[in-house]
């Protein structure tokens, strides 16, 4: 194996990790949550070339139980979405939405910023989501704020998006649904790292970069920001995740020596 070769295992280990698989797909079936749970896990059998778990699988609400029960002793967290994917949801429904999640066993709950108000400089009902959604995620659970950083677009403004989140309490600040033109970019990851890093009080934040990241190459490029910015080793399934479901593929291709070619196009992010 080459010391190129090698180098490319040794970060897919270190990425798959990260990784938060997901299937937000709006005709999702029990089978292909039952497909994506199998996957989670990893695969042990391959010996020194063993596919490591990933660090979560992000489902709708109404296959919380599902994943929970396929998932069980892996130590794979099981995510779930409210107020997604517009954000435009009013507060009572987003509140009842994450009581359910918790209540069939979520470990984690990404909740979409309501950016659209957010921009239109209502900063309040942004500010209102986010604490009545805090008050429900018990600490031992995970909160991440999906910034939707794709429609904001201004460096200002996804700046000021990250410091709020992070100010109410959010465990990650995100980039995207997944579900606009534009997801994750490593200008919008640059200022939320730079954000979490300049935060008040020494609170332990993380960035979930999601959407449109398949290929090593890009998903190095996320890493070494963290490291850039964050320090060496910070980047940890407890601080740093990847939302990008076809990257599994390119991990895993690069574990087996062979490229780590991009994923097929299609499926969630």
């Amino acid at each position: 194996m080459s010391d190129t070769t090698s180098s490319d295992a040794d970060f897919a280990r270190r990425a798959i990790a990260l990784t938060d698989l997901t299937n937000l797909d709006d005709a999702c079936t029990e089978g292909a949550i039952d497909a994506l749970c199998a996957k989670a896990k990893g695969d042990p059998a391959r010996g020194g070339d063993a596919v490591p778990p990933v660090a979560a699988v992000c489902v709708w609400p109404q296959f919380i139980g599902r994943a929970k029960a396929a998932l069980r002793g892996s130590g794979v967290r099981v995510a779930t979405v409210v107020n997604f994917p517009t954000g435009a949801e009013d507060v009572e429904r987003v509140v009842e939405q994450t009581r359910e999640a918790l209540r069939d066993g979520a470990d984690e709950i990404d909740l979409v910023l309501p950016y659209e108000a957010f921009l239109a400089g209502d900063e309040d009902a942004a500010r209102g989501m986010l604490v009545a959604v805090r008050e429900r995620v018990p600490r031992e659970r995970v909160l991440k704020v999906i910034l939707e950083t794709g429609a904001l677009k201004d460096e200002r403004a996804i700046r000021r998006a990250s410091g709020l989140a992070i100010a109410e309490g959010a465990d990650f600040v995100k980039t995207s649904t997944g579900k606009t033109a534009v997801s994750a970019t490593p200008k919008a990851a640059r200022i939320m790292l730079e954000t979490i890093a300049a935060a008040p009080g020494g609170r332990r934040v993380g960035l979930k970069p999601s959407g449109g990241i398949r290929t090593l190459e890009q998903a190095r490029a996320y890493l070494d920001l963290a490291d850039e910015i964050m320090g060496a080793g910070w980047a940890t399934p407890e601080t740093f995740r990847f939302g990008a479901s076809g990257l599994h593929g390119a991990l895993v291709a690069a574990l087996d020596g062979s490229g780590g070619a991009p994923a097929p196009q299609g499926g969630s992010y």
